[in-house]
């Protein structure tokens, strides 16, 4: 399948981040996350390959810092997407390697040439816990 040109570039540009980068069509499907992410995500991209929201939204178990489980819609990447604004926020997943991170996530819509909505981006990073 061909992509956007801006989305090509932006997959392009978050392989070479040492950031953790996630990259979402406008329908939420992964499209790409980079190497960094994969330490994070417990997992490489390589065998995760792409996926709908409703698979990835909830496959690594995004929860409070109490343990409770976050529903797709309050993630900063869905969020992002509905909105078509920034969003941000910290949580905690299980990484498909069984190990539990607390992770700190700033979501963006991307928005291409002559106002083209071409999904989102999540940078993040793991953070401290508590």
């Amino acid at each position: 399948m061909q992509r956007e040109l801006e989305i090509v570039l932006t997959r392009q540009l978050a392989s070479y981040l040492a950031t953790p980068a996630f990259i979402v069509d406008p329908d939420g499907n992964l499209l790409f996350y980079n190497d960094p992410a994969e330490v994070l995500l417990g997992h490489r991209y390589d065998e995760t390959g792409e996926m709908p929201a409703a698979e990835w939204a909830t496959l690594f178990e995004p929860t409070d810092a109490d343990g409770v489980p976050l529903p797709p819609d309050e993630l900063p990447l869905l969020i992002a997407l509905r909105t078509r604004r920034p969003a941000h926020r910290e949580f905690w997943i299980t990484g498909l390697d069984g190990a539990r991170r607390h992770l700190v996530v700033t979501a963006m819509p991307l928005v291409g040439q002559a106002g083209r909505f071409l999904g989102a981006i999540a940078l993040f990073w793991e953070g401290a816990g508590p």
